[in-house]
């Protein structure tokens, strides 16, 4: 198949783990501009729902990895006009 890879997200990063910024700088160093800037946090929110069977911007809007969630979305329609333009 001809697939592409558009971007790499970075998933369930909790900033007081050292071993997970390392994860982050390494996976930046070496994948460049191919790592979305927006890094989804661990978050116990967004473990939940589907245990309620929701999406997690449905279950709780304002937790920091809907937020997440949501900006990670408008940086991807981002980058996808920008590839389209080019």
């Amino acid at each position: 198949p001809d697939l592409t890879i558009q971007g790499i997200v970075l998933t369930m990063y909790d900033g007081r783990n050292n071993l997970a910024n390392q994860v982050v700088q390494d996976v930046r160093t070496h994948m460049g501009d191919k790592v979305y800037e927006t890094i989804i946090p661990r978050n116990v929110r967004v473990s939940e729902a589907p245990s309620y069977g929701k999406p997690a911007i449905l279950y709780d809007l304002k937790c920091s990895g809907s937020q997440a969630y949501l900006q990670l979305a408008s940086e991807v329609i981002r980058r996808e006009r920008k590839l389209r333009a080019a």
